[in-house]
């Protein structure tokens, strides 16, 4: 037994006191002495462990997306460390609070040999300087009287938004550590007064000469902003568009909305930029997936900004690192509050497919139907993520995300776990059900991840868009390569049943039809815990990805 007074529980205390209530990991012997910890404090915190540490960081990110809070991660030493790198590099190019917890060999044995050295010494793989290009605070914690600085150092860091990494070597998280009780560091309100009064200008100005469009990105999401968009969009008159990223920060009914920007998008937001006299981004630094085919416009228009870093785009920028109280600060009663009504958006017309299955458009439609008030939705990269960013229409009150920071296939599974545990619940205490929605590509790749759904029988629905390919790579074969070969074709699979043999007490589905789709989603959401659904489609559909449909053909 032991005192409870160790570093291990000095951390789980202060993680408890952020208000976190979940540390998703995977364990070893470098890092048990924190469950061991967790395992004393499991009133107040919940330790889950993952099947992968990738997917551990991506449940630590998803849940930190769904709260606007912290995300933990705990992983032991060597591979486990390792593993963690394509996740956190996600949540740093992303901006999401993390805090990584990592193990690693007690000190006396650092560069003497030890299994699984990550110290630097004697030749050993050094990890400080492995995890700082992604993370914005990276230490090892040499002395147990050292853990309170640094862990204050590292939430204010994650705080700012990105990953903070904290190397705690065993003997540390081990030893006794008599200090005060963990204060949360106080997130500062800051922003940039002088090119605050230059947006606001900017915004006076076409306000009495034109049309301004908002396009807003997904630090909106992470700041909890949605509501003060809603009124300074109103307020201003202004057509909204959406960074892909960014799909739930702004309703497609409510007034103005244009679409999607980018190389998902709607022509309806290009429309309404040729005819704008400002343009206003509002949390995204517009990258190339957010300004694909919108180049021509934007560079005919003023463009202003507002969030926690620069846009790529030449703009007047003003920093702040709350744009819930900033967008309040500048609406003012001065604005009438007029709005227009949301027009239907128009899909991008992509060629007729002939193939197995059936067609992106109808199977995302068909979950448009079917969602849930409340639902949350997850998509994963390639051909279904575009079809899924292009063709959803959230529920109000739903969560949207997609990994454009690092792009990493399989992402969805762990993020949309990490979310049903924040989110599993309405504030009215009804259900809220989480849907991940992901090709077979991201599947063979970490979608065992349903296992730990099932471990906590988690309001999940898991739909796998099966076409026994990488089916966007497929796609750039055939676009950019003359289809003179293809590499990314599989042998055909049968997740539905496969899933449905593994986990014989989950609810698993594999229909043909729109309708049979429709009755399993149905099915799916009438029934609690998690769910699946595998709906085959064609591999040779081109997808709704304007550099596909604009590329010419070799």
């Amino acid at each position: 037994m032991h005192s409870g007074s160790r570093a291990a529980d000095y951390l789980v205390q202060a993680i408890s006191t952020l208000g976190v209530g979940h540390i998703f990991g995977v364990g070893g012997a470098n890092i048990e002495d924190l469950y061991d910890a967790a395992f004393d404090h499991r009133q107040a915190l919940t330790a889950v462990v993952a099947k992968h540490e990738f997917s551990a960081a991506t449940m630590a990110d998803g849940y930190a997306r769904s709260t606007a809070g912290l995300g933990v991660v705990a992983a032991t030493s060597g591979g486990g460390a390792m593993n963690l790198v394509a996740g956190l590099a996600e949540s740093y190019t992303s901006r999401v609070p993390i805090l990584a917890l990592i193990g690693q060999p007690p000190t006396a044995l650092e560069g003497r040999g030890a299994f699984q050295d990550s110290s630097g010494r004697a030749g050993a793989i050094d990890a400080v300087r492995l995890f700082s290009p992604i993370s914005q605070y990276c230490a090892r914690v040499e002395h147990p009287s050292r853990l309170p600085a640094h862990l204050a150092c590292a939430v204010a860091a994650a705080q700012r938004g990105g990953p903070a990494v904290l190397l705690l070597p065993k003997d540390v998280q081990q030893a006794e550590l008599s200090a005060p009780p963990f204060q949360p560091p106080v997130r500062g309100y800051r922003r940039d007064i002088e090119n605050l009064w230059r947006v606001v200008d900017a915004v006076r100005s076409a306000r009495a000469t034109g049309k301004i469009v908002i396009i807003a990105g997904d630090q909106i999401a992470r700041d909890d902003a949605r509501d003060e968009l809603a009124r300074l969009a109103a307020v201003l008159d202004a057509a909204v568009g959406v960074a892909p990223d960014a799909k739930d920060v702004y309703h497609h009914a409510d007034p103005g909305f244009c679409g999607v920007a980018g190389s998902m998008g709607h022509p309806e937001l290009v429309d309404a930029l040729h005819n704008a006299a400002l343009c206003l981004l509002v949390g995204t630094r517009m990258p190339v997936t957010a300004r694909a085919g919108l180049e021509d416009s934007l560079a005919g228009v003023r463009i202003a900004s507002l969030g926690a870093e620069p846009p790529y785009l030449a703009a007047v920028h003003a920093h702040t690192n709350n744009l819930a109280t900033t967008l309040g600060e500048l609406i003012t009663p001065a604005f009438e509050e007029e709005g227009e009504q949301a027009a239907a958006l128009t899909p991008l017309a992509v060629p007729p497919s002939d193939g197995p299955g059936l067609r992106y458009r109808e199977v995302v439609e068909t979950i448009n139907a079917e969602l849930p008030e409340g639902a949350d939705v997850f998509a994963d990269a390639g051909n279904t993520g575009a079809a899924v960013v292009h063709h959803l229409r959230l529920p109000r009150d739903g969560r949207f995300t997609v990994a454009l920071g690092m792009g990493g296939m399989g992402y969805s599974f762990g993020a949309g776990i990490g979310s049903a545990f924040a989110r599993g619940r309405r504030p009215d205490g009804s259900p809220r059900r989480t849907f991940v929605i992901a090709g077979d590509g991201a599947f063979f790749m970490h979608g065992m991840e349903i296992h730990t759904a099932i471990e906590h029988n988690l309001p999940i629905t898991f739909l796998v868009f099966n076409n026994n390919a990488h089916a966007m790579c497929i796609t750039r074969e055939q676009v950019y390569y003359g289809d003179r070969y293809s590499f990314n074709r599989f042998r055909p699979a049968h997740p539905g049943a496969g899933v449905a043999a593994m986990f014989p007490d989950m609810c698993a589905h594999a229909p043909t039809t729109v309708a049979e789709l429709a009755a399993s989603l149905r099915h799916c959401v009438g029934r609690p815990g998690p769910s699946f659904i595998a709906v085959d489609c064609d591999p040779d559909e081109i997808p709704p990805f304007t550099p596909f449909l604009t590329a010419p053909r070799r």
